[in-house]
């Protein structure tokens, strides 16, 4: 970073009329960390206690710091590991609306808070996506074409109200087979028992596919050319290192014919897990007016989340993406950051598609065992095509989350010089919904001569990274010292074609004194749009903070684990780490949040 003198204390008044201080930036250290790589699992403890115990590394975590890393407002169980990462398959099973409920199926094991060896599907109810009614187990691994996981399936409901549910089993010689499940009585709204059909099960690998590579069957769509239900299931290809997706159709759910070719592939992207197929843009999979098909993948190998889109012939039984050279595992990403095994379904009562991800801890396994759970889902978001680029997807938390809302903070107009940090003053900062917009000094921005064709969230320094025009945002999850801190933020530089890029990136290298706590910097570009200020929503809910940037063009997921940085000893700040160019706080509205686990009964 280049040496620079300290700007000088500034004044500047808010649209609220109150003065509001602009704080110097301490130079340097304030900003620079080394990144720590997670820690191998050496560290052993008992108990929770006034000392819980010691990381890797010596770090001393206490009973109240593990406390407060517990969600209020994001879904969790009540302890032990969710989403269990058995045979490499992780997800929210299953997602649907039936009679009034949302149901949420998942990963689920049960005897502790780390994977093991049962992996069973816990169940969970709401009205409203937010407020959550933990129910007793959906299905144990108690046949032997499970008995080695209950893994990841999807529900479907047929036009009579039917429900059928298909889902990966893990046999006892470790081949993974399809399965079909029934509600034990349909006519109870909760769902809380299941029958698994004899004929289970149902569907085995075709010739040419690994017995251990054959998982995760989409929800299925109607057909009407051919009155069939069609679905899609994950796979590989050894010959090229390709992902696939292969389709099969059915008119029962219990006789299955396997379409011609494969839906996709895509060289170099390894095993697909949780495959998800989904029309965009369009009324429907049976009508094609300005519809584009998305197709999503996880993937084995790096543990990201990889869509493109494309257009679907569904008579050559054929996707291809719009963009060859942003296809699956090379293209875009539904998150940036900690986010894997997603699934979206379709919303009838108010006919949206919602997304769910699982994130999983960035902590050590001990450290889990200590607190007594393991993994949250992400907030439920709701997915659709960006009109305005129709290049890329827009995500964006469910309105309900909305009703969650309590005291808000609303400022405007503050300018943040170049090198200089901007408390805001809360009454608490482990629970927010901040929605903020900023904008650069145009005549700084026109002037901007020097090419920075490389810069990468990545490979950065973060936020310690200085520019002309960046990097500048907020910083969550940190104290007065500042001795912890996580920053969300916005950096802007010219490429080597002299176009601008707009890249935004959570610098996660100084967010916790524990040094086997996983830190890395991460996010990638978002696209800008002529005259469009730059917006960010984040929601901060203990150790989760998710970025939605650009109205959604680009999602970003972070664990964290701060020390010190925790209740009263929380703050927040806008910041400006750029060398050139003053940013104004277009738009700045901090909400607290109230839990969601209030008022819901079991």
């Amino acid at each position: 970073m280049e040496s620079r003198a300290n700007p000088p204390l500034l004044y500047h008044r808010s649209s609220c009329a109150a003065v509001l201080a602009v704080v110097v930036l301490l130079p340097g250290h304030a900003f620079s960390g080394a990144r720590a790589d997670r820690a191998g699992d050496k560290m052993t403890l008992g108990g929770i206690g006034e000392d819980a115990g010691a990381d890797a590394d010596g770090f001393p975590w206490s009973n109240a710091m593990l406390e407060w890393q517990r969600t209020g407002y994001h879904f969790q169980p009540k302890k032990n590991y969710m989403n269990g990462n058995f045979s490499d398959s992780n997800s929210a099973q299953g997602p649907m609306y039936y009679r009034g409920w949302y149901h949420l199926f998942y990963q689920h094991n049960p005897e502790g808070a780390v994977k093991g060896d049962i992996i069973a599907w816990g169940h969970a109810v709401s009205r409203d996506l937010v407020r959550w009614r933990h129910l007793p187990l959906a299905m144990v691994p108690d046949h032997w074409y499970d008995i080695k996981g209950a893994m990841t399936g999807s529900t479907t409901v047929l036009p009579d109200g039917k429900v059928v549910l298909l889902y990966s089993g893990n046999s006892n010689t470790s081949e993974q087979v399809q399965c079909l499940a029934v509600p034990a009585n349909p006519r109870d709204p909760l769902l809380r028992r299941w029958t698994k059909h004899p004929a289970n099960p149902i569907l085995r690998a075709p010739p040419g596919i690994g017995i251990k590579d054959f998982r995760d069957p989409t929800t299925a769509w109607f057909d009407e050319s051919d009155h069939t239900w069609h679905t899609v299931i994950g796979s590989k290809d050894d010959h090229g290192h390709a992902g696939i997706a292969i389709m099969y159709k059915t008119k029962d759910f219990l006789k299955y014919e396997l379409m011609p070719g494969v839906l996709h592939r895509a060289n170099g992207s390894g095993m697909w897990e949780c495959v998800n197929f989904y029309p965009v843009g369009g009324s429907g999979y049976n009508s094609s007016k300005g519809m584009l098909y998305v197709m999503k993948e996880s993937s084995d190998d790096d543990r990201h989340d990889y869509y493109a889109l494309g257009k679907y012939n569904a008579k050559a039984n054929r996707w291809t993406p719009v963009d060859p050279k942003a296809d699956l595992g090379v293209g875009l990403r539904y998150d940036w950051g900690m986010f894997y095994a997603s699934k979206t379904f379709y919303d009838p009562a108010k006919r949206r598609r919602v997304l769910w991800g699982w994130v999983r801890e960035a902590d050590s396994k001990q450290t889990d065992i200590a607190k007594g759970w393991g993994s949250v889902q992400s907030i439920p978001r709701t997915v659709a095509l960006d009109e305005k680029t129709r290049t890329n997807l827009l995500q964006w938390p469910v309105e309900e989350v909305e009703s969650l809302r309590l005291n808000s903070t609303h400022l405007s107009g503050i300018i943040i010089s170049a090198g200089s940090i901007f408390p805001i003053h809360l009454r608490q900062a482990g629970q927010l919904d901040i929605d903020a917009s900023f904008r650069l000094d145009a005549s700084v921005v026109a002037a901007l001569d020097k090419a920075e064709g490389g810069y990468n969230c990545s490979t950065s320094a973060g936020a310690a990274n200085r520019g002309v025009l960046g990097p500048f945002g907020l910083l969550v999850h940190t104290n007065d010292h500042r001795s912890e801190q996580m920053a969300a933020y916005f950096y802007v530089s010219r490429g080597l074609d002299r176009g601008l890029r707009t890249h935004f990136c959570h610098d996660e290298s100084r967010s916790s004194r524990a040094r086997s706590v996983v830190k890395r910097v991460v996010g990638s570009t978002v696209p800008v749009l002529n005259g469009e200020a730059l917006s960010v929503r984040v929601l901060v809910d203990h150790s989760i903070v998710e970025s939605f940037v650009m109205g959604g063009r680009l999602a970003v997921t972070s664990r964290v684990y701060p020390a010190e940085a925790i209740y009263a000893k929380a703050r927040v700040y806008v910041f400006n780490n750029a060398t050139g160019s003053p940013v104004r706080v277009e738009k700045l509205v901090v909400h607290e949040m109230d839990s969601s686990k209030k008022h819901v009964r079991d």
